[in-house]
């Protein structure tokens, strides 16, 4: 009994033992936790210090494609692949073809391991609170490198912001940050891994701003510029990059140019709707065609190899071949051969499924377009030939401002580029033609063109997530008055006395929604003479104006607005018409107005010093 009793003695110490190490972990993590939290200087030291593991790891990936590119195609390594010097041609008739098999074959096996969709930083932001998966983002990532590796004519900015973002909003989970907090830390991944891809912390910071987070708050200025800082500062310890472009030219413009400058982002504003429009009717072309998904990536990378043999400058992001359009004397003609070829490339990579952004292709195809620009414009005013480094950058600046939505980055990084503040002013008066433009008319940038196409009501970085917390569901009453519909009137107004009930909702013998009745209908006096010869069924109306429980209140208030009415039933579904409860008008928008004004206390009125995105929802 005693060695028993001892046993029991030793493992309680034992258990006793574990517990004071791990319950002091625990609270040790516990105190991090709040720390972080509610401690805005330790949030910036964080987003710093993270904002250098990605720049390192931006860095590595930078000489990992370059690599790629130089086995997948030969390359000596002097020229980058979008350069298109020295490219073997057998390996662009080959590479495509076997990266689209890859890219299709990886699709179709993580459709069945992992099916749902990957949630990239925008819609992170706008839906989920600033949640991202960390698994996605690699796939993502492995995606875009594999894309790249195979030529496609799309950049890997879209993977390096996913990597940047997912990472910040990993270490956000971890110490379980307020919904505000994690979509600064988003926006902070997403714009060092920007700054680090071109070098450019200013662009990099705006990045996160425009397209991330969609405002430039006092909260979120010194977490997301630190991170873009950072990580500019690890990539260049590593690697010392050069710029996307340099041009060493002093700019000085007359007045009268700046008109030039102003029907130039009027150009590109249409070009720019064109380069998103054509990535959608490449998909749906390709969707007809009488072959499964996996190999639609094959068939691109087949029409690639069909440009790229003519036009090889077509292959990669266009980094390379941005240089050399500044440093070449390039005609007309090749300019509007490159910009054709480069546009049908992109659309073709994009819409059989090749993975990456628009980010580089658009700085290239405004390049061109800028350059195409000067050519016919310099037939008709022999002089503008002169401006025609300026008009490249200006229409740089416009097309990728209009494609992105980020007119303040695209400002930026010609700025980092150049160092002039003329050419700056000049690039920002094509910019804010062309991004408004596009804004005001077509309503999309590329990223919420693609969240259109999928079905998301996305227009903006916005936070209206926790919409969905408002549901309907959560919202209604659960005890509707409810009543079948052969009851008689004189029955109804028995059971339902003046001021007792608004409205009464009328369901068939199986319980199905038929339509509903006011109280003021119920108990007009024309119908006295009948109270005993018509039904609930007579007097019910609207029967095909609802609610479902899953839709938001914004929705409801909607319906509310257009069909006129104060009460709808909510039902199961369209296809269940059983009544589960209803909602008022009244009561919905009092919700609604007090959780807007419960979000805006919570941000200390520091959120929307002034606001860059389209608040469209």
């Amino acid at each position: 009994m005693s060695v028993l009793t001892s046993a029991r003695g030793a493992a309680d110490n034992f258990s006793d033992w574990l517990s004071s190490i791990f319950g002091g972990q625990a609270r040790r993590l516990f105190r991090m936790q709040s720390r972080l939290r509610s401690n805005e200087p330790v949030q910036i030291l964080v987003c710093a210090l993270t904002g250098l593991v990605i720049g390192a790891l931006v860095a590595g990936l930078r000489w990992l494609v370059d690599l790629l590119h130089q086995l997948s195609f030969n390359l000596s390594g002097e020229h980058s692949l979008s350069t298109g010097i020295d490219v073997d041609p057998l390996r662009i008739l080959v590479v495509p073809l076997i990266g689209g098999l890859v890219i299709g074959v990886s699709a179709l096996i993580m459709r069945r391991l992992r099916p749902k969709e990957i949630v990239d930083p925008i819609e992170a932001n706008a839906l989920h609170g600033g949640i991202m998966s960390m698994l996605d983002s690699l796939r993502l990532l492995v995606a875009t490198i594999t894309s790249n590796a195979a030529g496609a004519a799309v950049g890997m900015e879209a993977g390096y912001s996913q990597l940047g973002a997912g990472i910040l909003a990993k270490v956000g989970q971890y110490f379980r940050l307020r919904r505000n907090d994690q979509r600064i830390f988003v926006g902070a991944g997403a714009a060092a891994a920007i700054a680090a891809a071109f070098n450019a912390p200013f662009a990099g910071a705006f990045y996160g701003y425009e397209l991330i987070l969609g405002d430039y708050s006092v909260r979120a200025l010194a977490p997301v510029a630190t991170a873009a800082l950072a990580g500019t500062f690890a990539e260049r310890a590593l690697i010392d990059p050069e710029p996307i472009f340099s041009v060493e030219q002093f700019f000085h413009f007359d007045l009268k140019v700046y008109f030039l400058f102003g029907l130039l982002g009027v150009c590109a504003a249409g070009f720019s709707v064109l380069a998103m429009q054509s990535v959608t009717w490449v998909e749906r072309a390709l969707r007809r065609l009488p072959l499964p998904q996996w190999l639609r990536p094959a068939i691109g990378g087949v029409l690639l190899s069909a440009i790229a043999i003519l036009v090889p400058q077509v292959l990669g992001s266009g980094h390379g071949a941005i240089q050399l359009m500044f440093d070449r004397n390039v005609t007309l003609q090749t300019f509007l051969l490159l910009l054709v070829a480069k546009l049908v490339a992109s659309a073709v990579s994009l819409g059989s499924g090749f993975r990456g952004g628009m980010f580089s292709a658009s700085l290239f195809l405004g390049c061109l377009f800028g350059g195409a620009f000067a050519g016919l414009a310099g037939l008709v005013l022999p002089q503008v030939n002169e401006l025609q480094s300026a008009l490249m950058m200006v229409g740089m600046g416009a097309v990728a401002a209009a494609i992105i939505g980020a007119p303040l980055t695209m400002v930026f990084l010609v700025l980092e580029g150049t160092g002039s503040f003329a050419m700056m002013v000049a690039v920002m008066v094509g910019v804010v033609i062309a991004s408004s433009i596009v804004r005001l008319t077509f309503g999309y940038s590329f990223s919420t063109w693609r969240f259109h196409q999928r079905g998301l009501g996305i227009r903006s970085p916005h936070d209206i997530g926790w919409l969905a917390d408002l549901s309907v569901g959560r919202l209604m009453r659960s005890d509707a008055p409810v009543v079948p519909e052969n009851m008689p009137l004189r029955q109804l107004r028995e059971r339902f006395p003046p001021g007792s009930a608004k409205y009464v909702f009328v369901v068939s013998e199986k319980g199905i929604y038929i339509g509903m009745l006011s109280s003021a209908d119920l108990h007009d006096s024309q119908h006295n003479e009948k109270l005993d010869t018509r039904f609930a069924r007579d007097l019910a109306s609207d029967g095909d104006l609802f609610l479902l429980p899953y839709e938001n209140v914004r929705t409801a208030l909607s319906r509310f607005e257009d069909k006129e009415v104060e009460t709808l039933p909510v039902l199961t579904s369209s296809a269940d018409r059983s009544i589960v409860g209803y909602l008022s008008e009244q009561y919905a928008l009092r919700r609604y107005n007090q959780e807007l004004e419960r979000r805006r206390s919570a941000d200390l009125g520091e959120r929307d010093m002034f606001s860059v995105a389209d608040k469209q929802m």
